[in-house]
C-alpha cells in the first residue's frame, strides 16, 4: 500500500476499497497503526475501538466481495466526536463526570454511518461538554501543522485526527463554531448543516436549539458523502427535519456559473487580519473566474447575536446539566461552570428578549437571501490564532469578536455553511473561508465547495508528520 494512503480523500480510498483494489481490513489496520504511532503526541482520540473496527472491516470485506456494496462509505475508516453515543463504548462528552457512561445504543448519526458501511475507528476528543475549554484534566489535541497554534474548539479531536491522517473523515458538532473552528485551524472542509438537517438523538447536548451535527473531511465531496449518510428525518428526534435529503454527490458538479454570491465588503473586512483578507480576495477571483456573479449586500448587524449567544447557550446548558450542577460542581471545569452560571443568572424576561431578537435577526437574514444564492465570508477574522492568543480570549473583547463574528450568528439563525481551506499564513498554518446558503440548501454549498476545490489545491496540502 502507498505510503500516502492515510492522506487519500475519503471517496478515493472508498472507490479503491469497493472495487477490490484495496482491502478494508488492511486499510483499517494501517489507520490503527498510524494512530498508535502518532496520536500519543497529538491526543486526538479518547478511545480507539480497534477490535470492533477490525470486525466491521472484515464484514465490509465479505459484503463487498459478494457484490453487496452499500455506498461510498462502505469499508472506509472514520471516527466520531466523543459526544456521539456508541453502543457499548463509553461516551464522556469531554467530561470526567461521564467517563463511565456507556450508551445502550448508537446515536442516530452513528447508526446511519454504520448502516452506510463505514468502519468507526474510535471516539475523538472535545472540549468539556462541547463548550469553549477542555476539562482541566484533558490535554487539548495538538494542531498537526504547528503545535503552537490553536487546534480549534470544540471538535478539536475531529479536526486533528482528520488532518493528521488518523481517519478519512469525522463527525463534529457546532453550537457557536465548533465544526468551523477546527476545520479552519486544521485545513479541512466542514459542513455545518441547517439546524434539524441531522438528527441530534444520541448526541450529548450543549445547547439544544444551537447544536448542529455535521461532517469534517478533506474535501467538499467527502463531506457531502458523509452528510448524505447522516441527514434526514428521525422518529427519535422530533426536531429533525422532514425535508427530503438530496443526493449531494449527484449535483455537485453543476458549478458556480450563474449563482449569485453575496459580499458585504464592510463586514468582511472590519477587524479582519491581513492574511484572512488576502485569502478572501484570492477566493473571490477564483469564484468570479468560475462564473459566480457577485452582489453587494448588507449583512444584518451581528453584534447583538454575538452578545446574546452567551446567555442563551448558558440557559440551555443549565437545563442539560440541572441534575448535576451545582450538586457536583467540583467535577466541572471553570469554563463550563461559568457559562452555566451565566445561564442561571438570567431572568425569564431576559430570555424572552433574546428569543425575540433572535427571531428578528433570522428574519432579516432570510430576507437577505431573496437576492442571492450564497454568501461568501471569512470563517474567523483572525487566521490561525496561537494557543497563547486563545488563552487570553476571555479578557480580549476584540479577539472574541474576531473569532465569533462569522460563526455564532449563523448558529443563532440555524443557517447552513461550508468551511473551505483558502490559503496559508507565513507560519504555514491554514486559513479558511465560508459559503452560507438558505436553509436546507446544502446542495448549493457542496456545489460551491466542489467547484472551488477543482480550481485550488489548498485542501490537498497536508501536515508533515
Amino acid at each position: 500500500m502507498s505510503q500516502d494512503l492515510h492522506y487519500l480523500e475519503l471517496l478515493d480510498v472508498g472507490q479503491q476499497i469497493q472495487s477490490g483494489a484495496l482491502s478494508p481490513v488492511e486499510v483499517t489496520q494501517a489507520q490503527l497503526d498510524r494512530i498508535a504511532r502518532l496520536d500519543g503526541q497529538l491526543g486526538s482520540y479518547v478511545i480507539v475501538m480497534a477490535e470492533q473496527a477490525l470486525a466491521d472491516a472484515h464484514q465490509a470485506q465479505t459484503e463487498i466481495a459478494q457484490g453487496r456494496v452499500r455506498g461510498p462509505l462502505h469499508g472506509v475508516p472514520i471516527a466520531v466526536k466523543d459526544l456521539c453515543w456508541t453502543q457499548g463504548v463509553p461516551t464522556a462528552a469531554g467530561m470526567t463526570l461521564y467517563k463511565d457512561f456507556v450508551p445502550a445504543e448508537d446515536g442516530t448519526a452513528v447508526r446511519k454511518l454504520r448502516e452506510a458501511g463505514a468502519v468507526i475507528l474510535g471516539k475523538l476528543q472535545l472540549t468539556e461538554s462541547a463548550y469553549a475549554d477542555h476539562h482541566p484534566t484533558v490535554m487539548p489535541p495538538v494542531n498537526p501543522w504547528n503545535a503552537a497554534h490553536w487546534s480549534g474548539a470544540s471538535s478539536s479531536g475531529s479536526g486533528v485526527a482528520t488532518a493528521a491522517g488518523l481517519c478519512y473523515g469525522s463527525l463534529g458538532t457546532d453550537t457557536g463554531g465548533s465544526i468551523r473552528f477546527p476545520s479552519a485551524a486544521n485545513g479541512l472542509t466542514g459542513i455545518k448543516p441547517t439546524w434539524g438537517r441531522v438528527s441530534r438523538y444520541g448526541a450529548f447536548e450543549l445547547a439544544a436549539t444551537l447544536d448542529h451535527i455535521g461532517p469534517m473531511a478533506r474535501s467538499a465531496a467527502d463531506a457531502a458523502a458523509l452528510l448524505g449518510a447522516i441527514a434526514g428525518a428521525d422518529a427519535k428526534d422530533p426536531t429533525a427535519s422532514l425535508e427530503p435529503v438530496p443526493n449531494y454527490l449527484a449535483g455537485m458538479r453543476r458549478g458556480l456559473r450563474g449563482l449569485r454570491i453575496g459580499i458585504d465588503a464592510r463586514w468582511n473586512s472590519e477587524g479582519v487580519d491581513d492574511p484572512t483578507a488576502k485569502a478572501l480576495v484570492s477566493a473571490m477571483e477564483v469564484v468570479k473566474s468560475l462564473g459566480g456573479e457577485f452582489r453587494e449586500v448588507s449583512f444584518p448587524d451581528p453584534a447583538q447575536m454575538i452578545a446574546d449567544w452567551f446567555p442563551l447557550c448558558g440557559i440551555e446548558a443549565a437545563v442539560v446539566h440541572e441534575k448535576t450542577y451545582p450538586s457536583r460542581k467540583d467535577q466541572y471545569g471553570p469554563g463550563l461552570a461559568g457559562i452555566i452560571e451565566l445561564g442561571l443568572s438570567q431572568s425569564g424576561t431576559d430570555y424572552q428578549k433574546i428569543v425575540l431578537r433572535r427571531q428578528e435577526f433570522s428574519g432579516r437574514l432570510r430576507a437577505l437571501f431573496q437576492g442571492i444564492d450564497l454568501l461568501l465570508i471569512p470563517t474567523t477574522g483572525v487566521a490561525s490564532p496561537t494557543v497563547a492568543q486563545m488563552s487570553t480570549l476571555g479578557a480580549d473583547a476584540d479577539l472574541i469578536s474576531a473569532v465569533l463574528r462569522y460563526t455564532c450568528p449563523l448558529d443563532m439563525s440555524g443557517s447552513p455553511t461550508i468551511t473551505l481551506p483558502a490559503g496559508f499564513t507565513e507560519a504555514g498554518t491554514p486559513i479558511a473561508l465560508q459559503f452560507v446558503s438558505r436553509h436546507f440548501e446544502e446542495d448549493l454549498l457542496v456545489r460551491a465547495g466542489w467547484a472551488f476545490q477543482q480550481n485550488t489545491d489548498w485542501h490537498r496540502r497536508h501536515p508533515a508528520l
